[in-house]
């Protein structure tokens, strides 16, 4: 994985040359609808204070479990016995995306959700709180972490969540069997591999009007590398990089291949 000045350096060359976010000359009447109805849709919704409250709770939460990382593990911690909260300061996705990904459920009336990676699921829960109640399938490879999740999700009254724990490997090939999922957010394995392998599998069960969700596309070489190859897939027609996230689209409609880059 890349240091924090790499990453740094990394962020100050692309926010200086991203779009800046409010769709000035971004000549894609799609992307301009997701950039105004999605990224900068500035109502509060009530799951923000909920789930908010849920990451709160688990930051102050002195507690030690086991983990074990079937991933690229955690970039801050390597012991196998951590505290509840350095895993929640380390491992939840920042609220900002976590909405990002509540506002597209909502936005595109998406229906099937899956999750690969549902650590203590504060991002499970923003997805499973959109209106349209969308089937939510989250999978954790930990089963201590997953059993803080199950917990938040019944503090949440949240009952349109799936939660599957165990190896992805073994996991997601059953649920492609029988799903084609509209929104997948990839979050449990930071490796370049496994992160293609997952996408091809992915690829082949996604419809026209499937969205991807890949975290953390500049974490590591191999990330990127792995990024820019899921660009230039000939299924993807559309492209966006938030940097911290990047989100892929099929849309056959679109007949040249796009990429944008928006600061966010």
């Amino acid at each position: 994985m890349y240091t924090k000045f790499q990453l740094a350096k990394k962020y100050i060359r692309y926010y200086l040359s991203a779009s800046n976010g409010k769709g000035h000359g971004v000549h894609s009447p799609f992307v301009f609808d997701f950039i105004k109805f999605v990224l900068n849709d500035k109502k509060h919704y009530p799951v923000y204070d909920k789930a908010e409250g849920c990451r709160k709770q688990l930051l102050k939460d002195e507690h030690f479990i086991d983990v074990n990382d079937f991933g690229a593990g955690s970039s801050m911690i390597k012991t196998k016995k951590r505290k509840i909260n350095d895993i929640a300061a380390s491992s939840l996705k920042p609220k900002k995306y976590s909405r990002i990904f509540f506002r597209m459920i909502q936005y595109y009336h998406l229906k099937k959700v899956l999750e690969l990676g549902t650590s203590f699921g504060i991002s499970t829960a923003y997805m499973a709180s959109a209106e349209n109640k969308p089937a939510v399938t989250t999978m954790e490879g930990a089963p201590e972490i997953a059993a803080i999740a199950r917990q938040n999700f019944s503090a949440l009254d949240l009952d349109n969540i799936v939660l599957v724990v165990g190896n992805f490997d073994d996991n997601l090939p059953a649920y492609l069997q029988t799903t084609q999922p509209d929104l997948i957010f990839i979050d449990g394995n930071h490796r370049k591999g496994p992160t293609l392998q997952y996408f091809e599998q992915l690829v082949a069960s996604s419809h026209n009007d499937t969205i991807l969700v890949f975290d953390d596309i500049h974490w590591s070489k191999g990330m990127e590398e792995a990024w820019i190859l899921i660009q230039r897939h000939p299924a993807v027609t559309l492209s966006i990089d938030l940097f911290f996230i990047g989100i892929v689209f099929f849309r056959r409609e679109f007949k040249v291949k796009q990429h944008f880059n928006i600061r966010f």
